[in-house]
């Protein structure tokens, strides 16, 4: 009998994206893989509490069969509840990892956690699926390879949030949230572009509506929750091809 595929999602304590982590959690699971979390004191994670009712006018949150599988399913699941601490990841033990993204300020001690950096090298190196969505990309273009001075993802093709889905978010609702859809100054399309070999190696992709991803090797890469879905289809195939 095959044995069971196994695959890691870290995520911060707080603000993760609803959609981005239950869509993949939940595909992966029907397509009988294990998922274990990672957070920064492996404690149980919380996603960003806009996305559960809307961020303005109840508009702009994860979609209502979302929220129910996060609050019916995820939170009743085990590895959730009780997730590893980054310190203690052994890349060794998985056939695959996803980055999800989110936007709120609790995001930022993922992004720039330095010892999940050193944990997604390890993994990068065992040339096993690494999948990133939304802000997820933005941990590959930290990482650093210290044999070359370049971020794992340098001469790679790739996408994530897009400055024009950023920015209109942002316009949006800045009336009424502030800089909540604002990360960093600089937008994430554009600090993952420094971190490529050639300006062309961002790919925006189609319109906001019609699904995308970027294959390249190993790298799988999305856009924002829309996405996610075939993100996640394509993520269980990409580890279930392995040999």
């Amino acid at each position: 009998m095959p044995q069971q595929k196994r695959v890691l999602m870290p995520l911060p304590s707080q603000d993760f994206d609803t959609t981005e982590v239950v869509v993949p959690w939940y595909l992966c699971r029907e397509a009988g893989f294990q998922v274990d979390f990672a957070t920064p004191d492996g404690k149980r994670a919380y996603t960003d509490p806009y996305l559960l009712t809307g961020v303005v006018f109840g508009q702009l949150g994860a979609d209502q069969v979302v929220v129910q599988r996060y609050h019916q399913q995820l939170e009743l699941d085990s590895g959730f509840l009780h997730p590893l601490v980054y310190g203690d990841i052994d890349p060794e033990i998985y056939d695959g990892l996803i980055l999800p993204g989110g936007h709120a300020k609790g995001m930022t001690v993922y992004l720039e956690s330095a010892t999940l950096q050193e944990k997604v090298l390890h993994f990068w190196k065992l040339g096993r699926p690494v999948g990133a969505i939304c802000h997820g990309p933005i941990v590959l273009a930290r990482t650093i390879d210290p044999l070359t001075g370049q971020a794992v993802v340098y001469g790679k093709k790739m996408t994530s949030l897009t400055k024009s889905l950023e920015r209109t978010a942002y316009w949006l609702t800045a009336w009424a949230r502030g800089r909540y859809y604002r990360t960093y100054p600089e937008y994430v399309q554009d600090e993952v572009t420094r971190h490529l070999q050639k300006r062309e190696d961002y790919v925006k992709g189609p319109s906001f509506n019609t699904p995308f991803i970027v294959e390249d090797g190993q790298l799988l890469t999305a856009r924002w929750p829309k996405d996610a879905a075939l993100f996640a289809e394509t993520f269980i195939r990409k580890v279930g091809v392995q040999k």
